[in-house]
């Protein structure tokens, strides 16, 4: 009987350059970045001539996706005293993690990692919140693109990190140019209210300005809310640009109700983008010819909300998240679980291994 091909080993995945992150590599080493404490700790052991060879786990409490794994992993490489001295296990980003599963194991002698542990905790808290939040926005979505919103709503210095966090979740485009720049990509964006208010509030003629000087292979999406009235609005303005239009976006505040859906009130809350004003526009465009103008929707968007869209099969073709992305915490802990290869974990806390873990080269 002839015997079984072996199998090829299981391709490693890539992670990305740890020059992509341009990290402060000299303030991070100096401890600039790190609580305290763990400065102190690390004279204390210089100076008591102590090196003890630990075993680190990481890990956190929810049901999560993993963010910031490959930016972690940056921080250990360029910001540690010698990474040639450490063994390093991890997770991928865009893994899905569960409650108290180990994510990431340093082993070496602690002072050469010790100051870093506030800043790759910090970065993978940060980056797994919105990694999960965009991952459950994505499934609520049923397969509808995510349209990434949230840059006006944090400091500009985070967006590079959430942007490529929403990207391995599954997001469909970005907002700005730095939230897409680790994967080499562009910025998404809409004729926005400020461009029409800069033409006296005309959204017709901005969205011919727009269409005029952009990149031909800029998909032209145009706000329909300016004046209250997106049915009116979206007609117009796919008049006016035809095949050009790629799509309308609804965003009308949840404090105001559409002129459009004025005369049918009375049964359900009209205001902000809704479904009933969804089906108006969507039947008044088609009424005209224009089936292939997909729309947008945004403004108050979070799971809960496209959960029920998709559920009364609302006819919308993407959803733009904002401030949403940013709700929860997902808080990673760093335990030193075992000092000379034996359990020295605090009470309450033990060694977890997790075969689902990669050896970092």
């Amino acid at each position: 009987m002839a015997q079984a091909a072996p199998q090829a080993p299981a391709r490693r995945r890539e992670r990305l350059d740890p020059a992509v992150f341009r990290l402060p590599v000299e303030r991070i080493r100096e401890g600039y970045y790190s609580d305290v404490y763990f400065n102190r700790a690390v004279d204390v052991l210089r100076a008591d001539h102590r090196h003890p060879h630990v075993l680190m786990q990481v890990f956190q409490k929810r049901q999560a996706v993993i963010g910031g794994m490959d930016e972690a992993i940056a921080i250990l490489k360029l910001c540690s005293e010698d990474f040639s001295q450490l063994r390093v296990h991890a997770l991928y980003d865009g893994d899905p993690t569960s409650p108290w599963e180990t994510a990431m194991t340093i082993e070496g002698d602690y002072t050469l990692f010790a100051r870093l542990e506030t800043v790759y905790l910090g970065v993978l808290s940060r980056r797994t919140k919105v990694a999960t939040n965009v991952k459950r926005v994505v499934e609520a979505a049923q397969g509808k693109q995510i349209i990434f919103f949230p840059a006006r709503h944090d400091h500009h210095l985070v967006q590079t990190g959430d942007g490529y966090a929403a990207h391995v979740a599954g997001a469909i485009g970005v907002s700005t140019d730095a939230q897409a720049s680790w994967w080499g990509g562009k910025g998404q964006g809409t004729v926005p209210h400020a461009l029409i208010a800069a033409y006296g509030g005309n959204s017709v003629v901005a969205a011919q300005k727009y269409a005029e000087h952009v990149d031909p292979d800029v998909n032209v999406v145009v706000l329909v809310d300016f004046e209250n009235d997106c049915v009116r609005t979206s007609l117009e303005v796919a008049r006016a640009l035809k095949d050009r239009l790629w799509g309308v976006r609804l965003d009308t505040s949840e404090t105001m109700v559409d002129v459009s859906l004025q005369p049918l009130m009375g049964d359900f809350d009209p205001r902000g983008v809704n479904p009933q004003l969804c089906h108006l526009v969507r039947r008044a465009l088609d009424r005209e010819g224009f089936e292939h103008v997909k729309i947008v929707a945004s403004g108050g968007f979070n799971v809960e909300k496209i959960e029920r869209f998709e559920r009364e099969r609302v006819p919308v073709d993407a959803y733009g998240i904002g401030s949403a992305f940013f709700q929860g915490s997902y808080d990673f802990t760093a335990d030193v679980v075992m000092l000379e290869g034996r359990p020295t974990a605090k009470v309450g806390r033990r060694y977890r291994p997790n075969p689902r873990l990669e050896l970092v080269s």
